[in-house]
Order: C-alpha cells, then sequence, then structure tokens
C-alpha cells in the first residue's frame, strides 16, 4: 500500500486555538520550589526570584497559558496564606505531595509576575474541596478589581497598584477524586453555587471552567452539561498516558520494553477517542459549540525515578515521551471545534516536565523541543486531510504507524507535523498537497533518535534535539518524505 496523504490547503476547517499548547505548574515536588522559583537571594541566577535559565527556556515556547496552583493543590489551598511579606506568610503541610512544608513563598503575585514574563495568560484553579464561597470570590475581587475594595486595597497594600487581568478561572479540580470525591450532581450543584461569585469587574471578562470528567467517565459529562453547561464557558476533561497500572506499577520512563513502547503509543492515540465521545455528549447539549473542552492534565505518568521521593512524581523524559506529546497534539489539533485549551502535566520536573532541574543545573526535555517545533500550529488555520498509511500491530488490534496534521499561518505558509509512531521501522509518505500552492520552498526540521530510550541529562544535554529535515523529494504537486522510525517531523512549505 501506498502511503499517501492528501493535503487541501484550501480547505479550511478551523482555528487551532493557541491555548491548545498550554501548560501547568502545581505545587508538587520540585515544579515550583527550585524548578522555578528560587527567591531573589539565591545563589542560581533569577529574576525576581525566578530562574533565569529556566525562564529564558519557557519564553522560547511561545507558552499561551498557564494552569496554577494545582491539581490536586488547589483543593488545599488558601490563596491568603501566599500573599503579604514572605517571612509573615503561613506554612502548610502538602499533604497531597510528599507531606513536606509549603512555605507559601510563591503565591498570587509571583505566580503573575511569571505570566508576564513569559507572556502567558494565568488560568487559576481555585479551592471548592476544602474553599469556602467567599474566599474563592474575594481572590477575584483581589486580582481583577479596579477602585476601592477590601480587597484591591489589600492588593495595593501589598504592591500591586494596578489590578491584573485574568482571562481564566477554574471552578475547583477533580471533584470527582482528590477535590472531595462528588458526585456528579453535587459537584454540578457546587458549580452553579461558586461560579456565581466568580465576577466580573469592569473590562475583566473572566471565562469559567468546570471541573470535567477523569478519562471516561461519560456520565460526569452528561450531568454538568445538562445541569450546568449554560452557566460555563469550558469544561475540562484529565487524560493520562500510563502503558501499566496506576496502582501496580506504571512502567518506567527509560528502562521499558518495545511492547511497552507500542502500547504507550495506543494509550496516547486513545485521546483522541475520549475527546469525540465526551464531545458528542457536549454536541448534546451545546450544538453551537461555545463551551469548549478544556484538557487541562495531560502527559505521560510513569514510575518516580530511582531514590526520589514518591510523592514528587519526578520522572525522566525520552524520545517516547516526545512521540505522545506530537501525538497528542496533532489530535488536539484536529478536534480545534471543540477542544479550545489543553495543558500538559508539568512544566518543570514533574512528570512530562519540559524542563528538568538539579540544583544549579538545567536541561532541557525531549518533549520541549516538540512544543517549540509545534508552536507555528498556535492560532493558525486547521487544514483539511485525508490519511491513509500503514499501521502496526498490537495482537489481533492496529494503529497507524503515521499521524499527521496540518495549518496555514497568517504569512500563509503551510506546516505538517508529522508523527512516525513505529520505534523500528521508517515510513515513505506521499504528501500530495491540493489547492493553489506552489513546493518551491521547502524546509523542516526532525526530532529523531537511533535508541528507543534516548533522553538528555545534565552531562549530555543535546542527546536529543531537531536538526534540519533533508530527506525529501518534489515531484510536481507531490512530496515524498522519508520519516524515520521513532520520529517528530515538522515541515514549511511558503
Amino acid at each position: 500500500m501506498e502511503n499517501k496523504i492528501v493535503v487541501n490547503s484550501d480547505v479550511i476547517q478551523g482555528t487551532i486555538n493557541r491555548n491548545i499548547y498550554g501548560h501547568f505548574a502545581e505545587h508538587l515536588g520540585r515544579c515550583i520550589y527550585e524548578g522555578i522559583w528560587v527567591g531573589e537571594d539565591s545563589a542560581i541566577p533569577n529574576t525576581l526570584g525566578i530562574r533565569t535559565d529556566v525562564l529564558n527556556a519557557l519564553r522560547k515556547l511561545d507558552i499561551p497559558v498557564l494552569r496554577w496552583p494545582g491539581g490536586c493543590f488547589a483543593d488545599e489551598y488558601h490563596w491568603k496564606d501566599g500573599i503579604g511579606p514572605r517571612e509573615k506568610r503561613k506554612r502548610m503541610v502538602n499533604t497531597h505531595w510528599g507531606g513536606v512544608i509549603e512555605n507559601n513563598h510563591f503565591g498570587t503575585h509571583e505566580f503573575m509576575v511569571l505570566c508576564g514574563l513569559l507572556g502567558a495568560e494565568p488560568y487559576i484553579c481555585g479551592n471548592v474541596g476544602s474553599g469556602t464561597v467567599q474566599e474563592m470570590s474575594e481572590w477575584v475581587e483581589y486580582l481583577t478589581f479596579d477602585g476601592e475594595s477590601p480587597m484591591a486595597d489589600w492588593r495595593m497594600e501589598n504592591g500591586r497598584e494596578e489590578p491584573w487581568k485574568l482571562k481564566y478561572f477554574g471552578v475547583g479540580n477533580e471533584s470527582w477524586g482528590c477535590g472531595g470525591n462528588m458526585r456528579p450532581e453535587y459537584y454540578a450543584d457546587l458549580y452553579r453555587r461558586y461560579q456565581t461569585y466568580v465576577r466580573n469587574y469592569g473590562k475583566n471578562k473572566i471565562y469559567k471552567i468546570a471541573g470535567g470528567a477523569n478519562v471516561d467517565d461519560f456520565t460526569w459529562t452528561e450531568v454538568l452539561m445538562r445541569e450546568a453547561g449554560h452557566l460555563m464557558d469550558g469544561l475540562s476533561l484529565h487524560y493520562y498516558t500510563i502503558p501499566g497500572d496506576f496502582w501496580k506499577g506504571k512502567g518506567s520512563a527509560t528502562d521499558f520494553t518495545e511492547d511497552e513502547w507500542t502500547i504507550t503509543m495506543k494509550k496516547a492515540l486513545q485521546m483522541d477517542e475520549l475527546i469525540t465521545k465526551h464531545a458528542t455528549i457536549m454536541d448534546q447539549y451545546d450544538a453551537a459549540k461555545r463551551v469548549g473542552l478544556i484538557v487541562d492534565e495531560w502527559g505521560t505518568w510513569f514510575d518516580v525515578e530511582p531514590d526520589t521521593n514518591p510523592g514528587f512524581l519526578y520522572q525522566q523524559n525520552t524520545i517516547r515521551d516526545a512521540l505522545v506529546a506530537g501525538v497528542t497534539l496533532n489530535i488536539f489539533n484536529d478536534h480545534c471545534d471543540r477542544v479550545q485549551m489543553a495543558n500538559i502535566a508539568q512544566t518543570v520536573n514533574v512528570l512530562q516536565a519540559m524542563v528538568l532541574t538539579e540544583k544549579d543545573k538545567m536541561t532541557v526535555t525531549p518533549t520541549y523541543h516538540v512544543f517549540e517545533m509545534y508552536k507555528v500550529h498556535q492560532g493558525a488555520k486547521k487544514l483539511s486531510m485525508d490519511i491513509n498509511v500503514d499501521s502496526i500491530k498490537i495482537g489481533d488490534q492496529s494503529i497507524p504507524q503515521v499521524t499527521a496534521s496540518a495549518s496555514k499561518d497568517t504569512d500563509g505558509k503551510i506546516h505538517i507535523s508529522l508523527c512516525n509512531l513505529d520505534h523500528r521501522k521508517a515510513s515513505t509518505i506521499h504528501l500530495d498537497m491540493r489547492g493553489d500552492i506552489s513546493l518551491a520552498e521547502v524546509s523542516g526540521r526532525i526530532l529523531t533518535s537511533s535508541s528507543m530510550d534516548a533522553r538528555n541529562t545534565f552531562d549530555e544535554p543535546d542527546n536529543v534535539k531537531p536538526i534540519p529535515f533533508q530527506h525529501y523529494s518534489v515531484a510536481g504537486h507531490t512530496l515524498e518524505v522519508v520519516l524515520p522510525a521513532m520520529s517528530v517531523t515538522v515541515l514549511t512549505i511558503c
């Protein structure tokens, strides 16, 4: 069979919301403390207390939106403990993640500074599980009220004269689990109540995100859309790619078999089925697709690295993770009619991180490079594609060897992202470019490796990095490309 992908360059199927390329930073392990925040007095070079090396690396990703403070941590976080003079801030136990002391030195002001330095929209997740309606309401007032009010006055006392712009606010997190072990009917009622007091002050307009389903809990989506869909702007979905068993052993991030590689790819592709089914339920109550599906936790989840705190969720990151990222982002692009934001877990030192640090050392991961390569899709127009490619057999089932996505940016450039999921075989693809397009200028970059456990380390930070892609030829309106095994490629056609 000829592997053929038809790219219809003149058939636009929607706009890829740049927020699909969002990130998530929770008070978990070494994500915030050491990973992002070191304080102004640290010997590690910093910008207003934020690690300069990490900041510079993240800036290259054009991060559109950053979710904080959790995650499970969000529903035990009380924002008033994290403002004012740092030496006077309340210390607490992070009961979800390792039982360590949280000193609250990184709070609302520090987070908003970080977002400003990154040029990212802040996405704050409020506390429904252990917080009050008043507490949530006053947080929004503190952040956004322009005028005289108790919270605005307090904000000014703490050094911020002007209100911040805050667009995205999540009303609770995983209320079906660590956020309160609630039934969907109960959370739907709580959401209706709490969101009432997440007010718009002045010109600030908040996009309210309800806590959505865990993986394939379609009943949760049904109940939330039925009971509260008219009061939300977004509904979240959480799904992690785990090759093993969540409770008995997720599998190693670096020491895995060929079968585990293939199982990981299959489970990454399950994201497409989940989005399709949840979106179908949402369509019954929201045919106009006003409510966005917000996949605000996703990524690989493996066993922690040996000899690290099991509550810190620190794992290495290989070319396998890069493929999961590329495959998933292609899926999000394909569902741009309903998926309006996604936030990979997490930004630094936790799960499928962009960046790893160890004291003053830093390296970026293969996943980081995928996000840097794919940023060309942010805000671009999704193009229609017809994909007919070989399959990879998994027992009596199969998955496609190659996944793809194509978009056209504001300058008219077409970008095609291609993932070869096979860890053994290359794939020759014929790209049939339809429409008014010339193949006079073609370029590309590729991320690949000869070893399926290839990773970047502090001593060898460039083991896995993008290089120019040159394995292509042009014949008329057809572009023949040879994709090496386990590779992520992004082509640009001017």
